[in-house]
């Protein structure tokens, strides 16, 4: 039997509750052309997950509670949907992430919320970071701050939702936006070229980049295994952007807002592992910010079958699924368990945790065995 199908909280559809149906036949995005997801994929249509009360939105720019009009609620179908469909590829193509899931859903009542989706993009041509942050910047996500990551030749930004504001907004906490692009002119000339081609190839593809990730596809043609040999050498980042495009990197358990005995990361992490699956070593399993406050963990990626235009078959990574562990600031110490929001918590990103959860793609950690 099929295992209970989930939604995040702030996805939930009051009406929805449908078992899993195939999907329409698509080629996947791991073939030669078109390059879309699997036809053998399933859709994960879900029930609703913890939500509470009428949907209501908090007016952005606001502190003011407003009851959605009918306008607004057009606006939020669409855009649930669409996010919807983005973790359905997501999860379509990673076995690890969709276990670990039902996994917590089983242990923690159903419910789980997301702390933030990833995204890997090529910061040139319009292909970088506005690509995808234009589709949430218009659904009211703001800018917030920007990292760097010199040595891997990174920059990201992170978008906060509308309002953390009792958790309530599209009827359920919002996710926040976590998008990273490849330096693409401080890369040797030989991938600069590579990437441009693609880019090229792509045209106006940047424009679509939010669509692309729906549908699991990539907006450039499927690439020749020696460019993406050219890049692996040089950025295990760029390669798994050539061969993944605009998907969903990962997806982040907002391990705080969990109500069980894996409701900190240091319990939740034994509980992965003790089911047998391999978390990120990279500077330790638990990656902890230097005020404390933020923990961070997160599996190592899938891997897939890739077949690549020039005939050659081979496995390339996919996606992982992460851990983060929000702890209150010292200001708000004196509040009650009842009383705490997430505003009330350590917000943001740290670089030297995010540098870490980047290698759990990287081959170190894919070919690492378990001790």
């Amino acid at each position: 039997m099929e295992a209970a199908a989930r939604v995040p909280a702030f996805l939930s559809l009051p009406s929805a509750k449908k078992t899993l149906t195939s999907l329409p036949s698509l080629s996947p995005l791991f073939q030669s052309s078109p390059k879309c997801i699997p036809s053998s994929a399933k859709w994960i249509h879900s029930r609703p997950i913890c939500l509470r009360g009428p949907t209501r939105i908090m007016a952005v720019g606001s502190l003011t509670d407003t009851i959605v009009d009918e306008s607004t609620k057009r606006a939020e179908s669409f855009f649930r949907t669409a996010v919807l469909s983005m973790e359905k590829v997501y999860l379509s193509r990673n076995p690890t992430a969709k276990a670990v899931l039902d996994l917590v859903l089983a242990a923690d009542g159903n419910q789980i919320c997301y702390d933030h989706f990833a995204f890997r993009t090529f910061g040139i041509d319009g292909y970088g970071i506005d690509s995808i942050a234009k589709f949430f910047l218009d659904f009211g996500y703001t800018r917030r701050e920007e990292l760097r990551f010199p040595a891997k030749k990174l920059k990201a930004l992170w978008f906060a939702p509308p309002s953390y504001e009792n958790g309530s907004y599209f009827g359920g906490p919002l996710p926040r936006i976590f998008i990273s692009e490849l330096l693409v002119d401080e890369m040797s000339p030989q991938s600069q070229e590579v990437i441009k081609k693609y880019v090229k190839i792509s045209g106006n593809g940047n424009k679509y980049a939010s669509l692309a990730s729906t549908l699991g596809c990539l907006t450039w043609e499927t690439p020749s295994y020696s460019d993406y040999q050219q890049l692996a050498r040089e950025s295990e980042y760029a390669a798994w952007t050539l061969v993944n495009g605009f998907s969903v990197n990962h997806v982040t358990i907002s391990v705080h807002r969990l109500k069980s005995h894996i409701g900190n990361i240091k319990s939740l992490n034994q509980f992965i592992e003790d089911q047998g699956y391999k978390l990120n070593s990279e500077g330790g399993i638990l990656k902890v910010s230097p005020d404390g406050l933020l923990l961070q963990s997160s599996t190592v990626a899938d891997s897939i079958i890739f077949n690549f235009v020039d005939g050659v078959s081979e496995p390339v990574p996919c996606s992982y699924i992460e851990f983060a562990e929000r702890l209150v600031l010292p200001q708000y110490t004196k509040l009650t368990n009842e009383e705490i929001k997430e505003f009330h918590r350590r917000d943001g990103f740290e670089v030297g945790n995010a540098d870490k959860i980047f290698e759990s793609t990287s081959k170190d950690q894919l070919t690492r065995k378990i001790v």
